[in-house]
């Protein structure tokens, strides 16, 4: 009878043959020397593992593709575990809708309306434990709603942008059951780009300093200057006489609905861009207090030279502090000329030392937390030191912020985690 290779003495050899490969990646052993062929057949004097019983071939066998099972796990979870710590800043929240989503706006700790292609209007009254689908105002269902602002529940505009009278602004008191018509873009080549109200008392010197019914309709330039309306104490949309002039291919972007902000009455800050950019204009009555000086043209170090490139969002915590996010929309990956800073208002702009990852359509002040936070196509990011330096808080795809919510394509929406942003 053969003997086996433990009473002949062999464990040596078959130690000796571990050994010297187990400094070898799973791979290289996987693949030495037709390994399997030689572990399962007897092919006498090539290899010492001809020795071995059947026994051990099938244990050695099981040690082998444990071993590359083990590697393979590792590195699955590994790259899971890092993904999942990319994507823990927002807690997703089910939308129930597939649509492109490019408005959100949050009224308070519960109630946040968004927006997005063919008519859609979404709300929720309990934080995001569930959006309701709203009624699409007549006439709306191709329209793509860029903008979305509300007051409460029931209250909210929302504003559609697109070619001439694709452009328009519609209405609801009745938690989004029904719609009116407020106005429409009469210009054929008009287009609107943004809807903002102003969002706090920014303590302005002289006269009314608006309320939260003090807004501003951006549109692309129609003869030479930005197309500009306004509605005072909920009063409009009136054309405001004062509208700043335009540059040849300049125009503003409707990515977020951020692409003006607003101050008070006729106090505004418009952010630019396209082939003609990107620029910062600060309406005359914001700078001069009157209309005699016209608009301030602000140079700001965002990318340029394109019509996809510019200043796509602006934000201001103050009446000095304020952010301005862009770059390229096109070039998604590119982080030059993605974000700048501003310490007088907007009159002059200083462009981050680390930018955010690539370009960003939105940015918001997160007043609990006391920092910036940016989102777009390739993720979001943080600021703690006023703009000058970004870190990244996650790789989605974005569109548009309001905090705690931001909102992307396909439905997209997610809500800021209570702890993933340390000041």
């Amino acid at each position: 009878m053969k003997k086996s290779v433990v009473e002949e003495g062999r464990e040596p050899e078959l130690a000796g043959f571990v050994e010297s490969h187990s400094s070898q990646s799973a791979r290289e052993v996987w693949g030495t020397g037709r390994l399997w062929e030689r572990i399962l057949l007897k092919d006498e004097g090539r290899h010492p593992l001809h020795l071995l019983g059947m026994a051990w071939r099938v244990f050695l066998i099981f040690v082998v593709v444990t071993v590359v099972a083990g590697l393979v796990l590792a590195a699955i979870g590994s790259a899971q575990g890092q993904n999942q710590s990319q994507n823990q800043a927002w807690e997703m929240q089910p939308s129930h809708s597939t649509a492109n989503l490019r408005g959100i706006h949050a009224v308070g700790g519960l109630v946040a309306w968004a927006s997005g292609a063919d008519g859609t209007v979404l709300r929720t009254e309990n934080g995001g434990g569930h959006w309701q689908e709203c009624a699409v105002p007549a006439g709306a269902e191709k329209l793509d709603f860029r903008g979305i602002w509300a007051w409460d529940a029931k209250t909210a505009m929302a504003m559609s942008a697109g070619p001439g009278e694709q452009s328009r602004v519609y209405k609801t008191t009745d938690g989004c059951l029904h719609w009116t018509e407020e106005t429409r873009n009469s210009e054929k080549d008009g287009f609107w780009d943004a809807m903002v109200f102003q969002s706090q008392d920014f303590g302005l010197l002289g006269g009314w300093t608006g309320d939260d019914k003090t807004g501003v309709l951006l549109g692309d330039p129609v003869h030479g200057r930005f197309d500009t309306r306004v509605m005072l104490a909920g009063k409009g949309w009136l054309i405001d006489d004062d509208w700043c002039g335009a540059r040849a291919d300049e125009s503003a972007f409707a990515a977020s609905n951020t692409s003006v902000f607003v101050f008070g009455p006729r106090r505004y800050v418009v952010g630019t861009g396209g082939k003609g950019g990107p620029r910062v204009l600060l309406s005359a009555l914001l700078i001069h207090g009157d209309s005699k000086g016209g608009c301030l043209d602000a140079t700001v170090p965002l990318a340029s030279g394109s019509d996809s490139a510019g200043v796509f969002s602006l934000a201001f915590r103050d009446l000095e502090h304020g952010i301005a996010v862009g770059g390229d929309y096109k070039k998604a990956d590119d982080a030059s000329g993605t974000a700048a800073w501003t310490a007088d208002g907007g009159r002059h702009w200083t462009a981050a030392a680390k930018p955010p990852r690539g370009y960003r359509s939105a940015v918001a002040w997160d007043r609990e937390r006391k920092v910036w936070i940016a989102a777009g196509t390739n993720g979001s990011d943080v600021s703690r030191d006023e703009g000058k330096s970004w870190e990244p808080l996650d790789n989605g795809n974005w569109n548009a912020i309001s905090l705690p919510y931001v909102v992307g394509p396909g439905g997209r929406i997610g809500r800021l985690r209570s702890d993933a942003v340390q000041r």
